[in-house]
């Protein structure tokens, strides 16, 4: 038995109950922010770690998957196709979720409450931080450049009388990534419980109580949103959702722990492949899918800037809405699904739309740990649905 076939039964061995490790973590981590908030603060830098050494993968992995699949195309024109396909599914879903989540506030209205509870929650020089641009938000978003690179680079190799040699090289080093991600992502547990953990102690379960309609607000309309939109997009196609979950439910927990999207997309790729998904759908729209397909974050967008308005009594038009989803479309394509990402589209949207108070972000800053949760689940789970709708979009050119 190689060195290799061993670490994969010993990751098998200690993964097998990782799901329960990360719920417990977390559960501990609530535990310690609100019994030992001065510790739990400090733990702040394991999770930080963690997904330092994390997001270094994901440009490879996004990389090499795109390579080898331009690399090895027969049909460059079902890549079109493809590619087309997506970006028109993109942009009609992620303008559903931010309708959905702009309706949702103006239903919910959870931003009807005194502003003076939260007067003790804004950080110094806040303004400071927040940008009008969302060009150069936009700019910030390394996925696009790499999946640009990633794509002329394996038209290159298509053509080139190497082809063969080259795309099976690349193919065993993504494979390898692929490998070590996974072992790493064995500490995942670790990094749950510092996640939570900090951010309960540093702002403490009273601070969080008043905009606890917020949070448990976005929570129901994520929970509709996945069952009925995304839902109702796989029965289309007779994918039951619950099954479907129950496929990617590990990848969905390591999201749970990361608080990101990005860092499981190598992992949910690979899932998608053995699911039977067709590898050349899976790697392009995942990917891409990564900077457009934002489902929950356009959500989370919509709903946060009606809150902040509700919150200091700004009114918006009909034809003011249509500007407001207008601009999301736009400043979300580059949240790229990284954990606080999320935030900062959202503080470039305020920053835009130049009618609400950009004071107001420190009310969702103290709590965008566990919007992060919500954004990165439905994110995935995005990403999933549109592998499948694609998927089947392909079949009768197969």
């Amino acid at each position: 038995m190689s060195i290799l076939e061993k670490a994969d039964r010993l990751f098998d061995k200690f993964s097998k109950y990782l799901s329960l490790q990360i719920l417990v973590a977390l559960t501990f981590g609530v535990l310690a922010g609100i019994f030992f908030p001065a510790f739990a603060i400090k733990t702040k830098f394991i999770a930080t770690v963690f997904v330092s050494i994390i997001e270094p993968f994901v440009a490879p992995v996004i990389f090499l998957t795109i390579v080898t699949l331009f690399g090895g195309l027969i049909d460059l024109k079902g890549a079109g196709r493809i590619g087309l396909k997506s970006f028109i599914y993109f942009e009609l879903i992620t303008t559903i979720a931010i309708v959905f989540g702009i309706c949702s506030a103006l239903l919910i209205r959870p931003g009807k409450m005194a502003r003076a509870e939260f007067s003790s929650m804004l950080p110094e020089n806040f303004t400071a931080r927040v940008s009008s641009s969302w060009t150069s938000h936009l700019i910030s978003s390394y996925t696009l450049y790499f999946l640009l690179a990633a794509i002329v680079i394996g038209l290159i190799i298509n053509r080139s009388r190497h082809q063969t040699a080259a795309i099976g090289v690349l193919d065993y080093l993504r494979h390898m990534v692929f490998r070590i991600l996974r072992y790493i992502f064995l500490f995942a547990p670790f990094a749950a419980f510092s996640g939570i953990a900090y951010t309960v102690g540093k702002f403490g379960a009273d601070t969080l109580l008043p905009i606890g309609k917020l949070l448990a607000g976005t929570y129901i309309a994520v929970f509709i949103f996945i069952f009925a939109v995304l839902g109702g997009v796989l029965a289309l196609y007779k994918v039951n959702m619950f099954s479907f979950l129950k496929a990617i439910k590990q990848e969905l927990l390591w999201v749970l722990g990361t608080s990101s999207s990005t860092s499981v997309l190598p992992l949910l790729m690979d899932r998608l492949e053995n699911m039977g998904y067709l590898r050349s759908v899976v790697g392009l729209v995942t990917v891409t899918g990564n900077s457009l397909n934002l489902t929950g974050t356009s959500l989370y967008m919509g709903m946060s800037v009606i809150f902040l308005a509700q919150l200091y009594n700004v009114t918006f038009s009909f034809s003011e809405l249509l500007s407001v989803v207008l601009v999301i479309m736009v400043t979300s394509k580059g949240a790229s699904g990284i954990s606080g990402t999320g935030f900062i589209a959202l503080a470039t949207t305020v920053g835009t739309i130049h009618k609400i108070p950009v004071e107001g972000l420190a009310i969702l800053l103290s709590i965008d740990r566990f919007m992060s949760e919500a954004r990165a689940i439905t994110n995935t789970i995005g990403h999933g649905v549109a592998t499948v709708v694609i998927s089947n979009s392909e079949k009768n050119n197969l």
